[in-house]
């Protein structure tokens, strides 16, 4: 499959030095074949951003600019054509192919950092909640019902939730967006134990276009894939951060000098087709 995305972020800095750092890039996972091209420009003038390695193979560009003059503009385009090939990777020594997805746990550690409550995921007041309403379930059969339960208790409503909002707020709310779905099944699969992430992703099929948010969860030796808000098949996600919750895996942060985000403008698409996702079964993104 051959997926095509890309990202626009047009910012205005005011006088004075910031630290900006941008996760819009393909996460460098193996078994996929990257072409990409970002560039970022400081009014008229071309500006070098540092590459910095983030975990589970994402990518940080990190620079500070002096705009000089308040109203200075920013635009940072990016633009990557991602192809599995998978079936180019050399075969396993039992003569089976080589799967990048298996174990990419990142180790005992990473799976007790995933079972932790978060800024934005605080599994820790979810704990009545979870085990009254999936008292029992395991494995595939918990992670099923969490997405469902996420997907008919909340309402996706574009615009609604603060940038400051965790699960909490958003349970209370009753909406949110993709991320505030995403956080609340975090919140409810680590307070049963379950090692939950939150990942980053260009997501072919998204209507609304713009990035995404899913919820990953480490169930039958394997991270595996949900997206309660149903809004795109998760066959087609591209991965680009990969942490905690929103905290890690923003696509902008910024340190210093004020700025207003002007415009932010994300396509993704999915050639030869855009598959049907059956939500039912179990599914892991490269």
């Amino acid at each position: 499959m051959r997926r095509s995305v890309s990202s626009t972020i047009e910012l205005t800095l005011s006088e004075g030095p910031a630290q900006l750092a941008f996760m819009v890039a393909v996460a460098r996972v193996p078994g996929l074949r990257i072409d990409e091209r970002l560039t970022i420009h400081l009014g008229d003038e071309p500006v070098t951003a540092t590459e910095i390695v983030a975990p589970h193979h994402g990518v940080v560009h990190d620079l500070t600019v002096d705009p000089g003059v308040s109203g200075t503009p920013l635009v940072l385009s990016y633009h990557a054509t991602v192809e599995d090939v998978w079936d180019d990777l050399e075969a396993s020594d039992d003569g089976e192919e080589a799967d990048p997805i298996v174990g990419e746990a990142g180790g005992p550690i990473d799976l007790l950092m995933y079972l932790r409550p978060s800024r934005y995921a605080e599994s820790d007041k979810f704990l009545g909640t979870s085990r009254a309403e999936f008292a029992g379930l395991r494995g595939r059969e918990l992670l099923q019902a969490v997405s469902d339960w996420v997907n008919q208790h909340l309402r996706y409503t574009p615009g609604w939730s603060r940038p400051t909002d965790g699960a909490v707020e958003t349970l209370l709310a009753r909406q949110g967006v993709c991320r505030d779905f995403a956080h609340v099944a975090v919140a409810l699969l680590r307070a049963l134990d379950v090692p939950a992430r939150l990942t980053a992703v260009y997501a072919p099929g998204l209507f609304p276009m713009d990035f995404h948010a899913v919820a990953e969860a480490w169930v039958e030796d394997g991270w595996h894939v949900v997206d309660p808000t149903r809004l795109a098949p998760r066959q087609t996600l591209v991965r680009v951060a990969t942490g905690r919750d929103a905290s890690d895996t923003a696509f902008l942060s910024s340190y210093g000098a004020r700025l207003t985000l002007d415009r932010l403008k994300v396509l993704a698409t999915s050639e030869p087709y855009l598959p049907t996702d059956d939500h039912t079964a179990l599914l892991r993104i490269p």
